[in-house]
């Protein structure tokens, strides 16, 4: 049978619309996780069971990627949002609104040049600048990020600062905090008892396959966003730090052959004020950042991950997981350093093979300092409470919560569909899903814009 037939059979078959209210339950998720067992509420007094559901249900696979499962990507990232912003502007998850008076900036390091690359660089006037082969690129060209003599590039060198680009990001903050104490006239040891640094960050990928870090950096006080921070901290105090802060951090590591190879960050820092809410764009003429897009800007990096064209969804396992890998040549051969300087005992620590798929970054996508402001755990939780009230709501036992206990017994019964008219289906609820959720929105802000 053709597709359309099996869509159409699976349609109209027995229990579809069991089957469609369950992927309709994880919002169409691309790869659920399948279940059997049984949910109850119980009294927790009298033992009494007040609700009772078993069977197979389907759970989300919680996959992060956009390229793996749009579907739960979208929720990690909206979660991501609400952590990134109410870092922000305040006023939820325990934050309060005076962040938006702290000395705020946002960063971009970047990696060093481990060799020349074809670029799509243009002119303040918009025209093309010609790359170092003599053409002019256009964006979607698909050698621009690769390097222009592959031979002569030094991806040992690539693989081993990726690799290490988390302990640049730690150095760098605690370079940071000396070089704040130098510019307020105090002790490094007293900056904890006077001030605290605060950050959300993500890693991005770039077109020749290196990360570069974004970062939300904020001075506090000394118990964070709760506390004012101390009268010598001042926006270009903190710009000031942060130049010098990129430029002093230095992390020597052994190559293969036994020479020291110096990681250090790229030359391209780019610091910019963060200015409070009330304007619409992104970026102002005079290069500070509004805080309205800034959050959902590093939701989306958050969750973006490496598409295709950069890397692979999944671990490596083999060799040959390599060789049919659908990437650029450039790419495969960082994966492919990385794999090999892997099997060498120097790097044990490192766990390159394990980490090939991501081009030797070990890091996660999204970090953030302890009291920048809330936490996924708190959102999730809030998240669950808000299902379970509504559940309670439902079945009328809202004046039991407290003396309601959940009870849940689940037991793995498989992971995905069973065919690709499943997962035809399935694709298409979710984007019904996705598109009414727009819809919805759009229409709350438009009535919120005209009353």
């Amino acid at each position: 049978m053709t597709l359309e037939q099996r869509l159409a059979h699976r349609v109209r078959s027995t229990g579809y619309l069991d089957w469609r209210a369950k992927v309709h339950a994880v919002n169409g998720c691309a790869r659920p996780v399948r279940l059997t067992g049984a949910h109850q509420l119980q009294d927790t007094r009298t033992g009494t069971v007040l609700h009772h559901h078993g069977g197979d249900i389907f759970a989300p696979c919680g996959n992060r990627r956009s390229a793996v499962c749009p579907t739960c990507s979208d929720r990690y990232a909206a979660d991501a949002f609400h952590l990134v912003r109410a870092g922000l502007v305040g006023g939820t998850k325990g934050v309060p609104t005076t962040v938006t008076d702290r000395p705020r900036a946002f960063v971009t390091l970047t990696a060093p040049s481990f060799g020349p690359v074809h670029h799509a660089r243009t002119s303040a006037r918009g025209k093309r600048i010609p790359c170092g082969c003599g053409e002019h690129h256009h964006d979607a060209d698909t050698r621009v990020g690769t390097p222009l003599d592959p031979e002569g590039y030094d991806y040992v060198g690539a693989v081993l600062w990726q690799a290490h680009a988390g302990v640049l990001w730690q150095r760098f903050t605690m370079r940071l905090r000396r070089e704040i104490a130098k510019r307020a006239g105090i002790r490094v040891r007293d900056f904890v008892t006077e001030a605290r640094l605060s950050y959300g960050k993500v890693a991005e990928y770039q077109r020749r396959g290196l990360i570069h870090f974004h970062a939300i950096i904020r001075l506090d006080g000394p118990e964070g966003a709760t506390t004012p921070p101390p009268t010598w901290a001042h926006p270009d105090l903190l710009d000031d730090a942060i130049h010098a802060a990129a430029g002093a951090v230095v992390l020597n590591v052994s190559r293969p052959d036994g020479t020291t190879d110096t990681l250090t960050w790229g030359t391209q820092v780019d610091v910019r004020a963060i200015q409070p809410s009330g304007s619409a764009e992104f970026e102002t003429r005079d290069g500070q950042i509004s805080e309205e897009r800034l959050a959902a800007y590093i939701a989306k990096y958050a969750t973006k991950g490496t598409g295709k064209t950069e890397a692979a969804d999944r671990p490596i396992r083999s060799q040959l997981d390599i060789d049919f890998l659908k990437v650029s040549e450039h790419h495969r051969r960082i994966i492919q350093t990385a794999w090999d300087l892997g099997d060498l005992p120097m790097y044990e620590e490192l766990n390159l093979r394990r980490w090939a798929h991501m081009l030797a970054f070990r890091g996660h996508f999204l970090t953030k300092s302890t009291r920048y402001s809330t936490t996924f755990k708190t959102i999730r939780g809030d998240r669950k409470t808000f299902r379970l009230t509504e559940t309670l709501a439902r079945l009328g036992l809202t004046d039991q919560a407290d003396t309601i206990a959940v009870i849940n017994d689940w037991t793995f019964h498989g992971a995905g569909y069973r065919d690709d008219a499943e997962r035809e289906l399935a694709t298409g609820i979710a984007t019904r899903i996705q598109d009414d959720r727009k819809t919805k929105y759009a229409n709350e802000y438009a009535k919120e814009q005209h009353p």
